[in-house]
């Protein structure tokens, strides 16, 4: 009996052994057979600037890994709201791999965010760079890049108009405008029909210059601080008051590439922008004498800074395919170690690495001003990945409607407190 018994066993184990195999080998199979067909990865990408870039970058990686083929849907400005992508991963049709800025919405999006912690990459990020990615402990996106933005400036027209120090306070900025105005130049290209260099990057600054942004607004969620009477924001409506005094006629139709092509043909002697643009204007005007000077909303000179973080994250849509998680995450990994991978984003993108592992000597002149400043400790941090989801659409239409006369300082500031109060409440 006790024979027979064994004799059970051993068939039974071999039954599921040769079943094992059989379903390992279906998979290796399945899996070859994928490999062998070409794994289209689907990639959003949000930057405008770097799209021919881009497409060169994806060829590369295509001729190393032939099974691959890496299809990039270029977005941005006005076109990125993120309306057709919320549709698609409604439907399950999102890309493979696409962006997200961190914090709130993080969490938003962690339902189809792919958990990246394993990734080889992680250990190789700057410090602090992975926290608005990190939702429990683990880390579901890739840092895209280090950034900065502030008033752009001609270096040349500035010279042109005797403006021999940069100004570093709003009165002295209203004398370089005069300045320039007087030299027959136009002090300022204002591209106000996109709506982030208002609700985005504008607003930013009156959180980034009080005494601590975090507790202030923290204490705007509870309703212990109010924008309406916050002095740093009034002093944000100045600034963008100059702007339009001494800017370009029909700023609310003057979109990026307007804006962009003013200033790059030497129309114009500012623009509020970031390094972002650099491989744009060394395509429309190369070797441009330019310069990047901090955002001054008032007379502290001691806010003399550029705001520099994170803009945005690439992340994996969990709803994808095994194959194609693997896949995506190989190119991430390439991206930002392979020497072809890290030549393209630092020589090609020009983008300030966020990671320890690369190194950039040939970036432009507007990244070498953020590293400048970034090393004398003159920097604001990003601040509106913490605002509550959806404020900063609302400060940017609110911002709009007061550049087209529709609303007066006061509505405005009113128009902020409004929004933040509604979305803190969600």
């Amino acid at each position: 009996m006790k024979k027979q018994f064994v004799l059970l066993y051993m068939a039974v184990m071999m039954i599921l052994f040769l079943t094992a195999c059989q379903t390992k080998t279906e998979t290796e199979t399945k899996e070859a057979k994928q490999t062998k067909e070409k794994i289209i990865l689907n990639v959003r990408n949000p930057k405008v600037e770097i799209s021919t870039q881009f497409e060169q970058m994806a060829n590369a990686y295509e001729k190393e890994n032939p099974h691959i083929d890496i299809k990039i849907h270029t977005v941005g400005g006005a076109a990125d709201d993120l309306s057709d992508l919320k549709a698609q991963m409604a439907s399950g049709t999102g890309p493979d791999i696409f962006t997200n800025n961190g914090y709130g919405n993080a969490k938003l999006w962690s339902k189809y965010l792919e958990d990246l912690s394993d990734q080889p990459w992680v250990d190789k990020a700057y410090k602090d760079t992975l926290t608005p990615m990190e939702i429990n402990g683990k880390i579901f996106g890739m840092p895209f890049n280090l950034e900065g933005y502030g008033f752009i400036y001609n270096k040349d027209l500035f010279k042109q108009a005797g403006i021999d120090e940069l100004p570093k306070t709003l009165t002295e900025l209203i004398a370089a405008a005069e300045k320039l105005q007087q030299a027959g130049i136009m002090p300022f290209a204002n591209g106000y029909y996109e709506e982030w260099k208002l609700g985005d990057q504008l607003v930013s600054i009156a959180f980034a210059q009080q005494e601590d942004p975090v507790a202030f607004i923290n204490a705007l969620n509870h309703g212990t601080e109010r924008i309406e009477t916050n002095q740093r924001f009034k002093d944000m409506i100045n600034v963008l008051d100059v702007t339009l005094k001494y800017g370009n006629k029909n700023p609310l139709t003057t979109d990026y590439n307007m804006e962009l092509n003013l200033f790059a043909n030497g129309q114009a002697a500012i623009i509020q922008q970031g390094n972002w643009i650099q491989p744009l204007i060394d395509q429309l005007t190369p070797n441009m004498n330019i310069g990047m000077m901090p955002i001054p909303i008032n007379d502290e000179r001691n806010n003399d800074s550029l705001v520099v973080g994170v803009p945005n994250y690439w992340v994996i849509n969990k709803q994808t395919t095994p194959i194609k998680k693997k896949e995506a995450k190989k190119f991430l990994t390439w991206m930002v170690t392979s020497t072809q991978g890290k030549t393209y984003l630092t020589d090609h993108f020009k983008f300030i690495p966020a990671f320890e592992n690369m190194e950039a000597d040939n970036l432009g002149p507007l990244a070498d001003e953020i590293i400048r400043y970034s090393k004398a400790g003159k920097t604001f941090s990003i601040n509106w990945f913490h605002f509550p989801v959806g404020v900063r659409a609302e400060f940017s239409s609110a911002m709009q409607l007061y550049v087209g006369k529709q609303l007066n300082r006061d509505q405005l500031l009113q128009e902020f407190q409004k929004s933040w109060e509604n979305a803190a409440s969600q």
